[in-house]
């Protein structure tokens, strides 16, 4: 009935065969365990066949899904409502409705098998460790207000174009693309692994069916529709974990859960260092996350950003326990905890995973096509000098959606592994801390955004091809070269951002010496 794709317990792959998929997958990190004894293509949670009620239950409630969410979605009239998500009248998305949107739309559907996989691995530890990314929401929030109120930017790219030059908006504008692209094929196939195998028609006729009827919604209404759909998508989600922690607790000393795992590097410690770190650069490369950074007021914006990211803490937090649950009952998680605690607890339980999937895709792929629409239409032909202050016509932005709901999908028919190398993500954008946290030393020096912005790209290459030198891993854990990676890598990406700061100056004195 249902199959598990747990291509993400294999390490990040060698060389730069990986560095397209690594540099901006959704996820920061990877799921767990390694099956022992088992190639990491094969499938390993799987009930053999749906027979004919449990396939009127999943393909039932997913045709629901897609007609409910297409006939609730509001249709915008005007390009401000379409790309700003603004109503008819051109009023701002109210502070709740932003507040659900950022909540769940940062909820991915490989999120909340991660951080199960995580408790399965290391117990409550582990969970803590993933949840930690959500804390790195709030901080967004404030450097996106920081930004607003001190230099007037309208997006991210007109704040580093204005700080640091037109190829620094391009290079970050090319960053974000690379991952927004990313986002369909990972979402769609997630989808489709709870209806078959990779390679069954069920798979792709699940994915695709998905992707149509999400495409549709957000053709109808643009970011408007896809923060309204997220509002309805949060109370799903919600109501389904709750579902869902009903089947778990009951099962389990509630103080067992709780306090399972242990605060050592050698155990999920070290991940929780690593997440600590990336909070400072990890939120910024995601355009679903910072576009609405910028469609309400600046002191709306943050307080809608603060209280997302404290619930998104707790929501992945307590979905871990769907993992711890699994490690104190002995309950194999094999590369996904929720499918396998599902399968244990029977239909209900597993149906309900499902809908916490779905609704969770759903949120992350409509905000995918509304940032692609918004990147391509608006943000790009602005950072070109090709367009004008006017928004585009929707058309432009409607085209953009259709075109990557087709390419975005070709990765999951040539059968690209989900998550895979998902580790390098953050680290690769490392760069980006100092750039978002320090620009305030700089009114223009685009050298700073390139010494810093690169070094942390090679980083993690060099990661991603095993090339970085033992010695620079911190501890003996599982995650002991990310975390030293990162850590070391924090502090040189931050000397390069001073060095060209720091030689004008110098520059500046010899000047004035010399005058003297």
């Amino acid at each position: 009935m249902w199959s598990a794709m747990d291509g993400a317990t294999k390490p990040p792959m060698d060389g730069f065969t990986g560095v397209f998929l690594i540099l901006c997958l959704p996820s920061p990190i990877p799921p767990i365990v390694e099956t022992p004894g088992r190639a990491p293509d094969q499938t390993t949670n799987r009930i053999e066949a749906m027979n004919f009620t449990e396939a009127s239950l999943f393909w039932g409630f997913l045709l629901v899904y897609g007609v409910v969410m297409y006939v609730l979605s509001p249709k915008s009239k005007n390009a401000n409502s379409f790309y700003k998500g603004a109503d008819d009248q051109g009023n701002p998305v109210g502070q709740w409705s932003l507040t659900a949107s950022i909540f769940i739309s940062w909820i991915f559907a490989k999120s909340v098998t991660n951080a199960a996989n995580l408790g399965a691995a290391y117990g409550v530890v582990g969970g803590l460790a993933y949840a930690s990314y959500w804390l790195s929401i709030p901080v967004a929030g404030y450097v996106i207000y920081l930004i607003r109120t001190q230099t007037g930017a309208r997006s991210l790219q007109d704040f580093l174009t204005s700080r640091f030059g037109r190829l620094a908006g391009l290079a970050f504008a090319a960053a974000i693309l690379i991952r927004l692209y990313n986002e369909v094929w990972s979402n769609t196939a997630v989808v489709g692994g709870y209806f078959g195998l990779p390679g069954e028609w069920e798979y792709y006729a699940a994915a695709m069916l998905f992707t149509v009827f999400t495409l549709a919604y957000s053709l109808k209404g643009g970011l408007r529709s896809s923060i309204f759909t997220d509002v309805i998508q949060a109370f799903v989600f919600v109501f389904f974990v709750g579902a869902v922690l009903f089947f778990i607790v009951p099962a389990n000393d509630t103080s067992a859960l709780l306090s399972n795992g242990k605060f050592r590097l050698d155990a999920g410690f070290d991940l929780l260092l690593v997440a600590l770190l990336q909070l400072f650069s990890y939120p910024f490369h995601d355009p679903v996350l910072t576009d609405r950074g910028f469609v309400n007021k600046e002191k709306t914006m943050l307080r809608s950003f603060v209280v997302a990211g404290l619930l998104g803490f707790v929501a992945v937090f307590i979905f871990s326990l769907v993992g711890v649950h699994a490690r104190l009952n002995g309950i194999e998680a094999m590369g996904n905890a929720p499918a396998a605690v599902g399968q244990s607890l029977g239909l209900a339980a597993l149906f309900f995973m499902s809908v916490v999937m779905m609704t969770s895709a759903g949120s992350t792929l409509d905000s995918t096509f509304t940032s692609l629409a918004k990147s391509l239409a608006v943000d790009l032909p602005r950072l070109a000098r090709r367009a004008k202050e006017r928004l585009p016509s929707i058309r432009v932005g409607a085209v953009v959606m259709v075109v990557f709901a087709f390419l975005g999908n070709l990765p999951m028919f040539a059968g690209t592994d989900i998550l895979k190398a998902t580790t390098i993500s953050g680290t690769m954008v490392m760069g980006l801390a100092p750039v978002f946290l320090f620009y305030g030393f700089t009114r223009w020096s685009p050298w700073s955004f390139h010494l810093s912005f690169w070094t942390g790209l090679g980083l993690g290459v060099l990661l991603a091809m095993g090339l970085i030198p033992a010695s620079w891993a911190i501890g003996d854990g599982k995650y002991a070269m990310l975390l030293g990676v990162n850590a070391w890598g924090f502090l040189i990406c931050s000397a390069g951002f001073f060095v060209p700061l720091v030689l004008r100056r110098l520059a500046g004195r010899s000047l004035a010496a010399g005058e003297a």
